[in-house]
């Protein structure tokens, strides 16, 4: 089946996780991303271990199967006009450069926009391309801490998840990109789309902050899913953790049967902490028995109960997309979360540095 985006040619001059991300899922959608990269070592996480037998990181290729690479030094002349050559037949161009990085090099978002009205540009950065903050040097768990996620936490720390790079930043860009590109067949008019990595986590904390707009105090470690409840949080076992969610009356009853407590029925939303309370009975319950032996019993249950599974254990069972790449075994690679029925990810491995160059550039 053709890809949705066939026929689209973007061209991706990010680096590390953000753009690269977001390019991939437009990839993978059927879309022709060319990387444009520095000769010097290209994209840093090429380099970054673990390494593969073919000298690049496996994180490299997770982020970059199916995509192309010219490398062109944007600070020379020929490499600028290279790159003006290649915009003239492309349709999107993803940067996430400092704001004015661009500009400095004479290929400023709105200078590429002037020159060519259908291009499409994205830029992704941690503070927007005007906010006062624009200049500073960042990564996700700055992001993240100055959009206010962190202070929820009872003891802010660093998250698991890259929730600004990806969730405020990938996914906006390629959901963005792609409707402007819906506009453009429309109008014929190309779009300046700036994500804000840290304001697009603002915009993750919506539903809170409304309840911050009405005058609610809303404390780190006591809202309603981050730790206030008992229904609603992390409890171990004796060998592991499981996952409770059930918030809703039906689901709590079902879970308080399955723990043969009918005495909890009425105390879902128990704000006691203390020894009596009833996230203290349920932990040391759920202490008695392992993760294992007590999915035995909420498998059979209807009551959003899961079990905190390992990275290994979700691989073994992840959707994913065999590569073969030089001189290694094929890689199952993880898919990322994309759902049109007919649609099947690439499965060619990254391109070497500049592998490219010389057949687009011609």
């Amino acid at each position: 089946m053709a890809g949705v985006l066939d026929g689209v040619r973007v061209l991706d001059l990010s680096r590390l996780l953000p753009g690269p991300f977001a390019t991939q899922l437009l990839c993978d959608l059927g879309a022709e991303v060319i990387k444009i990269e520095d000769p010097q070592g290209g994209d840093y996480l090429r380099w970054t271990p673990p390494l593969l037998d073919d000298g690049t990181s496996v994180l490299f290729h997770a982020l970059n199967r199916g995509k192309q690479s010219v490398a062109l030094d944007l600070k020379s002349d020929e490499g600028r006009a290279a790159f003006l050559r290649l915009c003239a037949g492309a349709d999107v161009v993803v940067e996430s450069f400092r704001p004015g990085v661009l500009d400095k090099l004479g290929l400023g978002p709105a200078l590429l926009r002037a020159r060519f009205p259908r291009l499409v540009i994205c830029s992704i950065s941690g503070f927007g391309q005007s906010g006062v903050l624009r200049h500073r040097a960042g990564h996700d768990v700055n992001y993240v801490a100055r959009a206010g996620a962190l202070s929820l936490m009872k003891t802010p720390a660093l998250l698991p998840v890259q929730v600004a790079d990806l969730a405020a930043g990938a996914w906006p860009a390629a959901m963005q990109i792609c409707a402007a590109l819906v506009g453009r067949a429309r109008t014929g008019d190309g779009a300046l789309i700036d994500v804000d990595m840290t304001a697009g986590v603002t915009g993750l904390l919506a539903m809170l902050l409304a309840r911050v707009a009405v005058g609610e105090r809303v404390d780190g470690g006591r809202d309603l899913l981050i730790g206030k409840v008992p229904c609603y949080d992390v409890y171990a076992t004796a060998d592991g953790h499981l996952a409770v969610g059930a918030l809703e009356p039906k689901f709590w009853a079902a879970f308080c049967q399955a723990l043969a407590r009918p005495d909890l029925l009425d105390r879902g939303f128990d704000d006691d902490d203390g020894p009596a309370g009833a996230r203290a009975i349920i932990r040391a319950q759920l202490q008695t028995k392992t993760t294992s032996a007590w999915m035995d019993v909420f498998s059979a249950v209807d009551c959003c109960v899961e079990p905190v599974l390992l990275p290994e254990q979700v691989y073994a069972d992840c959707a994913g997309v065999d590569v073969s790449i030089e001189h290694h075994a094929p890689l199952k690679l993880p898919t990322l979360g994309l759902g049109i029925a007919g649609h099947t990810p690439s499965s060619s491995p990254a391109p070497p540095l500049g592998r490219d160059t010389d057949r687009l550039l011609g």
